[in-house]
This record gives structure tokens, C-alpha cells and sequence, in this order.
């Protein structure tokens, strides 16, 4: 798991930036969930593949993400709870598998949430947060491969 452990180990000593990656790992989400707690990072894992509308996704990464029940599933509301994420902790990260499905059932709308987890990603505040999007699918402008 050289790409993960690289990208964490990274993280933690400051060297790497948090930020939003493809990756290609082939690993079980329980032993991405493993190497990511041991770092004391915490972690999410959002299976896109049943997520092909903007409320199936806000709704997944919710969930994923532990945000309180009033949380408003729009994406203002993703913004203002991603915030308020991973207090104590190292660092996030969040697995997104399948996010081939939202962005070619609904471009506007992936595009949309990659500019809020960005947000989030480059915010002065809160712990370091990086979004892994994992597996094949189109091109994504500025989006660099863990790889």
C-alpha cells in the first residue's frame, strides 16, 4: 500500500499536501480503514456505485462522514460539516469509490461537490483532509494520481 502509506506518512511530517487524488488501489476498504487509522487519520469510505444523483451522494458522504442528523444533504450544508470534521484526529481522508458514477450521470453536480471537498481540502482551518477517488473514469482537470 506504498501510494497510501507514502501520501499519510506525507501528511503527517508536513512534507505532502492534503488535496484530492486519483488512486488505483486494489485494496479491501478494511485494510485502506486500517493503514488510515493507524496513522491516527480518521477515515470514510463512500461507495458511489449506488450514488448516481447529487441527493444519493450528499446523502452517502453524510453518512460516511458521520454529520449530524439536521445536516441539510445540500452543498452548502456538505461545506459548512466538513469543517467540523476530524477534531483530535491527524488528519481525514476520504475513500470515494465509484465517484464514476455521479460524474457521468451528473457532471454538474461532480463537478460541484469536488469544488466543495477542494474547499475543504485548501481551508485554513481544521485538520488536514484529502479525498482519494478511486478507480477508472474520465479525466478530471487538475486532479493528480497517488499512483
Amino acid at each position: 500500500m506504498s501510494g497510501l502509506a507514502g501520501l499519510l506518512a506525507g501528511l503527517i511530517a508536513h512534507h505532502a499536501q492534503p488535496g484530492i487524488y486519483r488512486w488505483h488501489g486494489a485494496f479491501e476498504v478494511a485494510d485502506v480503514r486500517r493503514t488510515v487509522e493507524h496513522a491516527d487519520f480518521g477515515f470514510a469510505h463512500v461507495d458511489g456505485w449506488l450514488s448516481e444523483t447529487r441527493a444519493e451522494f450528499l446523502d452517502a458522504v453524510g453518512q460516511a462522514l458521520g454529520f449530524p442528523d439536521d445536516y441539510g444533504q445540500n452543498f452548502d450544508a456538505l461545506g459548512d460539516c466538513l469543517h467540523d470534521i476530524g477534531a483530535g484526529l491527524a488528519g481525514v481522508v476520504l475513500l470515494w469509490d465509484g465517484w464514476t458514477t455521479l460524474a457521468r450521470a451528473d457532471e454538474r453536480a461532480f463537478n460541484i461537490a469536488l469544488s466543495v471537498l477542494g474547499s475543504r481540502v485548501n481551508a485554513d482551518r481544521g485538520v488536514p483532509f484529502s479525498v482519494l477517488l478511486r478507480g477508472e473514469g474520465p479525466e478530471v482537470p487538475g486532479i493528480g494520481s497517488l499512483d
